[in-house]
């Protein structure tokens, strides 16, 4: 296990900056994801660890030792892509051979490790598959296997699961996080989807323009969002406009074009102060639907979507007379579900659910 560090790290391409002055901590044995939109700056961030980029400015490091300058092969690391880089001419053996053929392993050893990197992705007894003769999840183990068998100091892995379907990408989601915890790998994982950083990150970092915008526990990033971005990249949520009116121990009052709410500041440098513009973030999960009116927190509206799922029901409530101004509420095991669109309805929610935040 080792554990990575970066201080200052700029990478820039012509006039851009991806990287902007980032310092990163990253323990032993953690797996740690990078996520944002495109052209954040997360695959950057990926590369220049892994050495495949060299920053204009700062520096990486590898326990305590300095590996800026370090070509790939000299940092002990193993790189995972999106396309899995298998070669269609050799079986499996071979391809998850190569990187020790090339590091000179004695033929023996060669061996033994390939075949216990195919056991370790459940792939013991395919080493002399073609590669086309594998289905996507079996591609993917292979590469997996290709990575571990040199045995490297950490894992990187850049959207190894995107071109997997949706089945697949749960079951392999969860054989890579028990293959790190199993042998003690550290790994930095790139991933463009929130499902998979929420269910098996142990951290997490969303960057945006190059910089980092929040890093934490999946669940502190989901529940307690530093900004609008962050909120609205990690899950779905309601936003509302609204003005501090007031505070009552923990809790802020905000006073809002749909009501008065009552819910907890995230994000801010210090307490806001009354007349203070903020914005809330309710997720849709947070909120129930009921046809009694509440003193607080609560957003009156008519349905304007009620769609059953079986284990969820989803309802779009629209609260005015813009297509925008609607508020998104999901229902966990539905024991009913309501379709009047003439009634009144008030989506609710408890003021521990309601994260204020700045408005921009």
């Amino acid at each position: 296990m080792v554990s990575i560090k970066t201080r200052g790290l700029v990478k820039r391409f012509g006039d851009l900056v991806a990287l902007n002055q980032l310092d990163l901590d990253v323990e032993a044995g953690e797996l740690f994801f990078l996520l944002g939109p495109s052209g954040c700056g997360k695959t950057t961030l990926l590369r220049s660890i892994a050495g495949f980029h060299i920053p204009e400015e700062g520096q990486v490091f590898f326990d305590d030792d300095e590996v800026t300058q370090l070509p790939p092969h000299k940092r002990g690391t193993a790189m995972m892509f999106q396309s899995y880089a298998l070669w269609p001419h050799m079986n499996v053996f071979k391809n998850v051979a190569f990187g020790l053929e090339e590091r000179k392993v004695a033929k023996n050893e060669v061996e033994k490790r390939v075949n216990q990197a195919l056991d370790m992705v459940q792939m013991g007894g395919l080493g002399s598959r073609k590669i086309n003769q594998l289905s996507g999840g079996q591609q993917q183990r292979v590469a997996l296997a290709r990575a571990l068998v040199v045995r490297p100091r950490c894992l990187m892995l850049d959207e190894p699961l995107s071109n997997l379907d949706a089945k697949l990408r749960v079951e392999m989601r969860t054989e890579i996080r028990r293959i790190c915890k199993e042998f003690g790998l550290t790994a930095i994982y790139v991933t463009h989807d929130q499902k998979e950083a929420l269910s098996i990150a142990d951290r997490m970092a969303i960057l945006d323009g190059g910089n980092f915008a929040q890093i934490g526990a999946p669940e502190e990033i989901y529940r307690n969002p530093s900004s609008k971005l962050v909120a609205s990249f990690i899950g779905e949520t309601n936003f509302i406009p609204g003005e501090i009116t007031g505070r009552e121990g923990e809790y802020f009052s905000v006073q809002t074009a749909v009501g008065t709410f009552s819910g907890r500041a995230v994000g801010f440098l210090e307490d806001p102060a009354a007349g203070a513009k903020v914005c809330l973030s309710i997720r849709p999960e947070c909120l129930s639907l009921s046809d009694q009116k509440t003193a607080t927190n609560r957003v009156p509206g008519h349905l304007d979507q009620s769609i059953y799922l079986g284990e969820i029901a989803q309802y779009s409530l629209k609260t005015g007379q813009s297509d925008a101004e609607v508020i998104r509420i999901s229902e966990l095991n539905p024991r009913r579900i309501v379709r009047d669109t003439e009634q009144t309805f008030y989506a609710t929610a408890d003021s521990e659910d309601v994260v204020i935040l700045p408005p921009e």
